[in-house]
């Protein structure tokens, strides 16, 4: 039986609202993202049923009243939402469509919400599958990192039938601030790849111009101060630089997703002849971070080549 939790005020408006209020929500995902996000749902009043690889990286949530199912199967017979935040789109593919998973066992009339990034075809495919069994299926990447996920500020491309965004938007805006619907299935994976092509040569950017700063003699944290309020500012620049001089590379987006996100961005350029070099320098320079030993680091952990030149 799930556990009495108290809602706040704003889950109390969204249950005045009707729709999805203070349904049951089923989570597969608990990593640096998911887990953050999770918690939010969990703090708004929603009751939870998880599920994840490593059922330890689930005790902090169990803990507040979250309740762990120990297959895909049994989550899905339980919830009426269900958001899906992975790693790879080989794990997406394998959570919805493996013998005993999500779309096998989903309830008709269900939600089906993957805020995992993964290619605007994988999230196609699964919006037609779900349309058969009468389940509504929704592409809703994330930007804003563990910053975004932890104090529920993150940006939220929708792709997918618009009512059923509506239906779920109040759930949206537990764990986001700007959430915008992008139009049809795999919309909102293409606006995330957008994102992905803009961060990825800023990243650049920031890096060279902290190790210029450092090169010239100047103090890089007063640079820091004057840019980042400047034409050059970037959430990058605000977030990331600073972790970058603190010599702190832990994850707040693995290298190695961040690889897996420009190779999708570069193949659906590709499928529509559209050359991107910016893009194509990033993923180059970021795979060879990876390859000495960096892909489970965060991604300011690009600053590492210019501190070794």
């Amino acid at each position: 039986m799930l556990p009495k939790i108290r809602p706040w005020p704003q889950a109390k408006a969204f249950l005045i609202k009707g729709g999805l209020a203070l349904k049951t929500i089923g989570f597969i995902g608990l990593g640096v993202m998911g887990k953050s996000m999770a918690h939010n749902l969990l703090k708004a009043g929603y009751p939870l049923v998880v599920h994840t690889r490593t059922k330890i990286k689930a005790t902090e949530l169990l803990e507040e009243g979250a309740v762990w199912k120990e297959t895909i199967a049994e989550l899905a017979q339980e919830a009426d939402v269900i958001i899906t935040m992975v790693g790879y789109p080989q794990d997406v593919e394998d959570v919805y469509f493996r013998e005993n998973g999500l779309l096998e066992h989903v309830k008709e009339g269900a939600y089906l919400i993957d805020m995992t990034t993964s290619p605007p075809s994988l999230a196609e495919k699964i919006y037609k599958e779900a349309k058969k069994k009468n389940v509504f299926a929704l592409d809703a990447p994330v930007s804003g990192g563990d910053i975004g996920a932890k104090e529920g500020r993150l940006a939220i491309m929708v792709g997918g039938d618009e009512a059923a965004f509506q239906e779920c938007k109040p759930i949206f805006e537990v764990l986001g601030t700007n959430i915008v619907f992008q139009g049809k299935a795999g919309a909102g994976q293409h606006a995330k790849m957008c994102n992905q092509i803009a961060i990825a040569t800023n990243m650049i950017g920031v890096c060279e111009a902290l190790a210029y700063a450092k090169q010239s003699g100047l103090d890089p944290w007063k640079v820091l101060e004057s840019i980042s309020q400047g034409a050059a500012g970037s959430w990058s620049l605000n977030n990331l630089a600073p972790r970058m001089l603190k010599g702190n590379f832990e994850p707040g987006f693995y290298v190695k997703h961040f690889i897996k996100d420009m190779k999708i961005a570069l193949a659906e350029a590709e499928g529509m002849n559209l050359l991107l070099p910016g893009l194509s320098l990033a993923k180059q320079m970021y795979e060879e971070l990876a390859a000495e030993g960096e892909e489970n680091s965060g991604t300011q952990a690009l600053y590492k080549r210019y501190e070794q030149i």
